[in-house]
């Protein structure tokens, strides 16, 4: 395919997924039970942090997890006492525990109480390119206070060599904005041109087999060549061919 014809295949398959009822099956439903900005962002978190593995287990544990906040993450994470965070012991999801949790929600809400928010953390540190340095500084904000060297591990780092993949796509529904209500785009300060591809084994390949990405490694330095790549298709929403290149990956087995 030539590159008029890539970019008709992709948005074509962009349209194919990205609708309504991607919603339910996928990680982000959790955060599609809120309306509140604080919920969404909360929500939406928790459960892209432990967003690998199995879907469907992801959002089991998802909605569990929600349950377990009394369905008011953000009225949890400001007001919870000692006593409340004794119920968050039972929760795990693979290698993410109830330390790890008990932890976030900590430092959650260090985040809104001296930071403003997890949105004030990335603008303050976002530039007119990339949100990669915007992910360095939150996840030095996110560890700031006391904390197990285990649950660093949980917020990746591009400066480090990471994909970070889960906070990338994190970022994409916070940030990204579509007309068929998937995406949130509650974080109006930040533009979609400089969102980052959350990068995984399926839109890797997916990528590699369509000419848009030659390194063989899903790391730091492939998200830059994607993101290259994907902003000759659409220098304004670039990240909106996640849906292509996962629904070709994990729905068509391209």
């Amino acid at each position: 395919m030539n590159n008029v014809e890539l970019k008709a295949f992709l948005d074509f398959k962009v349209e194919q997924y990205n609708r309504i009822d991607f919603i339910e099956p996928d990680p982000i439903a959790i955060p599609h039970r809120y309306s509140l900005k604080e919920d969404i962002e909360i929500a939406g978190f928790l459960v892209s942090t432990f967003a690998w593995g199995n879907r469907k287990a992801i959002v089991s544990n998802g909605h569990k997890l929600m349950d377990l906040l009394g369905n008011a993450p953000f009225d949890f994470v400001m007001n919870h006492k000692v006593s409340d965070l004794k119920k968050l012991e039972s929760f795990v999801h693979r290698t993410f525990n109830s330390t790890d949790l008990i932890f976030f929600i900590k430092s959650l809400k260090n985040i809104y109480i001296k930071h403003g928010g997890i949105e004030q953390v990335f603008i303050k540190n976002a530039n007119e390119d990339s949100l990669q340095p915007a992910i360095h500084e939150f996840k030095k904000v996110f560890f700031e206070i006391p904390h197990l060297e285990r649950t660093s591990k949980h917020v990746s780092d591009p400066f480090k060599g990471s994909a970070a993949k889960k906070i990338n796509m994190y970022l994409r529904w916070m940030i990204r904005k579509d007309n068929t209500g998937v995406d949130f785009g509650i974080w109006k300060s930040i533009s979609p041109n400089v969102l980052s591809c959350p990068l995984d084994v399926h839109s890797g390949n997916v990528a590699r087999k369509l000419g848009l990405l030659d390194r063989t490694q899903n790391d730091h330095k492939a998200v830059l060549e994607l993101d290259e790549s994907l902003r000759k298709l659409d220098k304004n929403d670039p990240v909106k061919y996640d849906f292509a290149l996962f629904g070709l990956g994990v729905f068509e087995g391209f």
